[in-house]
């Protein structure tokens, strides 16, 4: 979120978020961020919020809330199904 705030007053082309990061930590503390600064009346000058997840009902709360207050959101283009892993993967085992 300091990341965000550096770019206050400058532009940022794109915006990639996605709503699961894994175990019970989600994007939406970002997603805060940007609604209070367009709350403030001082929105983030960023081209387009791409959001891209597993999660279908996350990237549309997301993109609702975010197109709420005048932020430009597109849905990456690609697959929903995309798997989970249940523990990491060492670089010489394949995925499951």
């Amino acid at each position: 979120m300091r990341l965000l705030e550096g770019y206050r007053g400058r532009r940022l082309d794109e915006l990639w978020l996605d709503h699961d990061l894994g175990e019970d930590d989600t994007i939406w503390p970002v997603v805060e961020v940007l609604e209070r600064a367009a709350f403030d009346g001082r929105p983030l000058d960023i081209g387009v919020i791409k959001i891209h997840s597993a999660n279908p009902a996350g990237a549309a709360k997301m993109t609702q809330a975010l197109r709420r207050w005048g932020y430009r959101v597109t849905p990456a283009s690609g697959s929903t199904a995309v798997g989970y892993l249940d523990k990491p993967v060492s670089p010489a085992e394949p995925p499951a």
